[in-house]
C-alpha cells in the first residue's frame, strides 16, 4: 500500500463515522421539526377552521351578494352588476352614515387610547392595593356589550343615576340618549367604559418592557417624573399605543349592540353608525344586496385605515 493510499484509508476511517453521525443528527433534527410543525398545525387547526368559517366565507359571501338583487315579490335573485354600489354612493343617507361614523371614531378612539395609557401609568406605580385597582378597572371589559348597554341605559334615564348626581351638585338633568346632540356622546361613554380596562392591559405590558436602567440613568442625571415620562416612557410606548389605536379603530367601526338596543340609529340619525345601517338595510328594509355592498365598503374602509396606520408604524420604527 502506498503512502497516499494509507492516508486515504486513515481519512476514511476517521471521517466516515463522523460524517455518518452528523448526517444522522441532521435527519433526527428534521424529524423533530416536522413533528413539531405537525403538532402546531393540529393545535391551530380549530382556530384556522373557525377563522375560515366565521370570517373568510362570510366576506366572500358578502362580495358575491353585493352584485345581486332580490325581488320582493318572488324572492328570486338576479345579477345586478354595480347597481347596488351606484345606489349606495349616490344615496345622501349613506353619506350621512359615513360622516357620523367617521366623526365618532375620530373623537372616540384617541380618547380611549389616552385614558387607557393614563390608567396604565397610574396602576404601574407603587400604590396600595394596585392589583385590586387594576381588576376593578378591567371588570367592565369582561361584561358583554349588551349588558353594558342595559347598565348605562338605566343610568342615563331622565330619573337615572347620572341625572341624580348632576342634580345633587346643582346641575340640570340632561336628556342624553333622547337628544340628537348628546346621543352619540352617551354611546361613546358606554364604549369607553367597557374598553379602557382591556386596552390598559396592553399598555401595561408595553410599560413592563421598558428597561428600568433607563429610568435609573435619567434619575441620576436629575430628571424628574415628568421629564422621564416625556423623554423615556411615551417615546418607548409609541408602538404599543399605535397597536391599541389600530385595534380600537376597528372595534369602534363595528359598534352595534348599544345602538340597536337603545337608539335605533336616532335621534335624527345621530347614532346611525355604519354597522347599524347595514343591519337596517339588509334585514329591516329587506335590501340584502345594498346591505352587503355596504359591508364590502366597510371592509375596504377598514383595510385602508389599518394599512395607513401600519405604514405609519413601520416608518416610525425605521
Amino acid at each position: 500500500m502506498t503512502a497516499t493510499q494509507s492516508r486515504r484509508a486513515q481519512a476514511a476511517g476517521l471521517n466516515g463515522p463522523a460524517a455518518t453521525s452528523a448526517h444522522d443528527r441532521t435527519k433526527i433534527r428534521r424529524r423533530r421539526a416536522a413533528r413539531t410543525t405537525g403538532v402546531a398545525f393540529l393545535l391551530l387547526a380549530p382556530a384556522l377552521l373557525a377563522l375560515v368559517l366565521m370570517r373568510v366565507l362570510p366576506m366572500i359571501t358578502a362580495v358575491g351578494q353585493s352584485f345581486q338583487t332580490t325581488s320582493l315579490a318572488t324572492g328570486a335573485t338576479s345579477f345586478a352588476g354595480i347597481e347596488n354600489y351606484a345606489y349606495l354612493f349616490t344615496d345622501s343617507g349613506f353619506h350621512s352614515v359615513l360622516l357620523v361614523t367617521l366623526v365618532f371614531n375620530l373623537v372616540l378612539n384617541p380618547v380611549i387610547v389616552v385614558l387607557s395609557a393614563t390608567l396604565a401609568l397610574l396602576t404601574v406605580q407603587s400604590v396600595p392595593l394596585v392589583g385590586l385597582w387594576r381588576s376593578l378597572i378591567f371588570v367592565p371589559a369582561a361584561v358583554p356589550g349588551a349588558v353594558v348597554a342595559l347598565i348605562w341605559s338605566t343610568a342615563l334615564q331622565p330619573d337615572g343615576l347620572v341625572n341624580g348626581l348632576l342634580e345633587l351638585i346643582g346641575l340640570p338633568a340632561q336628556p342624553f340618549l333622547t337628544s340628537a346632540n348628546q346621543a352619540a356622546f352617551s354611546i361613546g361613554i358606554m364604549v369607553t367604559w367597557g374598553a379602557i380596562g382591556y386596552w390598559m392591559i396592553f399598555i401595561i405590558a408595553g410599560l413592563k418592557d421598558i428597561p428600568e436602567s433607563l429610568y435609573e440613568a435619567a434619575s441620576l442625571d436629575g430628571a424628574g417624573w415628568w421629564r422621564r415620562l416625556f423623554s423615556i416612557t411615551l417615546p418607548l410606548l409609541r408602538r404599543p399605543m399605535s397597536f391599541v389605536l389600530i385595534a380600537c379603530t376597528v372595534g369602534s367601526f363595528l359598534i352595534f349592540a348599544p345602538v340597536q338596543m337603545l337608539t335605533k340609529g336616532g335621534p335624527n340619525g345621530a347614532t346611525n353608525f355604519i354597522m347599524y345601517d347595514i343591519y337596517n338595510r339588509a334585514y329591516l328594509l329587506n335590501d340584502l344586496g345594498v346591505g352587503q355592498a355596504e359591508v364590502v365598503v366597510l371592509m375596504l374602509l377598514l383595510s385602508v385605515i389599518v394599512a395607513i396606520q401600519f405604514r405609519l408604524l413601520r416608518e416610525d420604527k425605521s
